[in-house]
């Protein structure tokens, strides 16, 4: 019998890239003939993601210090270290811990090529393959599965929390975004609603909460702000249990993905061509993308800005709203009410 290899993941944020890297953590689990004990470091504000995963053995958080961090994890001995991050503390985690390693490719100078100067040099490679492609030393292939989020038993939203208009199914709309020009404006947001009159949850954090307010007080009762009400996993309990997930280029989108939700994701300045697109080997007809294309200024940014740096939004205020409603309508028709899990 093979002797049992420790590797070690380095991803620290964000909560969707977390997700996007699920499919490595479990397909190191498959290599044939090989006892692979996978290892995970993280923020401890996503520890929330990866304590429910059954193919991670043990996580670690950096919380303060790095070097306390880098202290624990050289008594564990790891046999590989595969960096999912690729920055200066994950440099410093390999150089310290001095095993065999590798890392995902980013591809800045490709992103810089097509945001500065609008030549696409990037592959037609999804991060998840990039991802992979990390661990292909160690024998990792892609099967095909898809994202994982495993919900704990604690993730339950009880019906009683939501409206009671919502027990016959509801859509999510996540309108948060961590930068505004990967998000609609407000009264985009408050047509769209108003068009689907249908149940609809607002989801973000803590910071979407005023926008999520200002959104529901201008719509019907029919849409319910629950930005900054539940933590992450109530959250993604929410979205599984969505029967459409409308989105921004955010976590829960990944998260979305991960629970094979139609999703109809939004693109503002940042485009699916970056490589994190929906996921969803399974079923790609389940990801609707909307974006405004043919647009010179776009992409303007791989990240985003805090308002457009052309004054117009052109990438946000030309989405076309009824492909969205229409869309989303016609999906939630021809599937049934999630139940209970």
């Amino acid at each position: 019998m093979a002797s049992k290899k420790k590797v070690l993941i380095i991803r620290f944020s964000s909560i969707g890239d977390i997700v996007l890297t699920t499919p490595v953590v479990r397909c190191l689990g498959k290599v044939p003939g090989k006892d692979i004990e996978v290892h995970y470091v993280t923020k401890k504000d996503f520890l929330g993601v990866l304590n429910s995963n059954p193919y991670i053995h043990k996580v670690y958080v950096l919380d303060g210090s790095l070097f306390c961090l880098i202290r624990l994890l050289r008594k564990e001995q790891f046999d590989y270290i595969i960096d999912l991050h690729h920055n200066i503390r994950s440099a410093i985690i390999k150089l310290s811990l001095g095993r065999p390693s590798s890392a995902f490719r980013k591809l800045n100078p490709e992103k810089w090529f097509l945001t500065r100067l609008k030549i696409n040099r990037l592959p037609d490679v999804h991060i998840v393959d990039r991802y992979l492609e990390a661990a292909k030393s160690l024998d990792v292939k892609n099967d095909g599965e898809g994202l994982d989020y495993f919900l704990p038993e604690d993730a339950r939203v009880a019906p009683e929390a939501l409206p009671s208009a919502f027990g016959n199914g509801f859509m999510t709309f996540v309108i948060g975004g961590k930068h505004a020009t990967k998000r609609l404006p407000n009264e985009k947001i408050i047509s769209i609603c108003r068009k689907l009159n249908v149940p609809v949850i607002l989801l973000g954090g803590k910071d979407d909460a005023p926008n999520g307010a200002a959104i529901a007080s201008a719509c019907t009762p029919l849409v319910f702000n629950a930005c900054g009400m539940f933590p992450l996993n109530q959250s993604a309990y929410l979205v599984k249990k969505s029967r459409v997930v409308i989105t921004h280029d955010t976590g829960l989108m990944h998260v979305a993905a991960a629970f094979n939700k139609p999703v109809i994701s939004i693109w503002g300045n940042t485009i699916p061509e970056f490589g994190m697109y929906p996921y969803m080997p399974q079923n790609q007809d389940n990801s609707h993308i909307v974006q405004v294309k043919g647009l010179s200024c776009r992409p303007c940014s791989k990240i985003g800005y805090n308002r457009c740096p052309q004054k117009h939004f052109d990438c946000m205020m030309k989405i076309d709203e009824d492909r969205i409603v229409n869309t989303a309508l016609q999906i939630m028709q021809h599937t049934s009410l999630e139940k209970e899990v």
